[in-house]
């Protein structure tokens, strides 16, 4: 270590724009198994079928909402877009039973820091899916986003972007 490396920021400081928020599979937003989210009605965005459970913030940015039923959490991101992360499909229905949050409202986050612990065989087992749309719900109407599907890692980057 140099004596100038202490100045360098770690990977987990390092802004990487989108990334991934778990470990699992990405997908198409239209593959979301409700049609709210797979027709864009929300918003672009793209999907998520966690294998383990641990959803990660996929920007830098501030915990907006986190709603009562802990299945979804809205961060701003630092460049002001709002990420919608909705934890699986009709899971409002399981008032909060399932889902453990990690942060509050006002939080300040990093991509990759952790906010929410979902119980996977609980979820698929009383929920219609355990698959997560990840909606940008303020782009502008020239912006999309682009995803490559496959399996990922979560804090992966290079995956997921917003494209003009």
């Amino acid at each position: 270590m140099g004596i100038f490396d202490i100045f360098k920021k770690s990977k987990q400081e390092e802004s990487k724009g989108i990334v991934s928020p778990t470990n699992g599979e990405l997908l198409e937003i239209t593959k979301v198994p409700d049609e709210v989210f797979s027709t864009k009605m929300m918003g672009d965005g793209f999907a998520i079928k966690s294998t383990d459970g641990i959803i990660v913030s996929p920007v830098d940015g501030k915990v907006g909402v986190i709603f009562e039923t802990k299945h979804a959490v809205i961060i701003e991101s630092k460049e002001g877009k709002e990420v919608l992360i909705h934890l699986g499909i009709d899971t409002v229905n399981l008032k909060g039973e399932g889902f453990e949050v990690f942060v509050n409202v006002g939080d300040e986050v990093k991509a990759g820091d952790k906010l929410v612990k979902m119980d996977l065989p609980f979820i698929e087992a009383n929920a219609k899916s355990s698959i997560s749309p990840v909606i940008f719900t303020n782009l502008e109407s020239n912006e999309s986003i682009k995803v490559v599907e496959g399996p990922v890692k979560a804090f992966e980057s290079g995956r997921v972007e917003i494209v003009k």
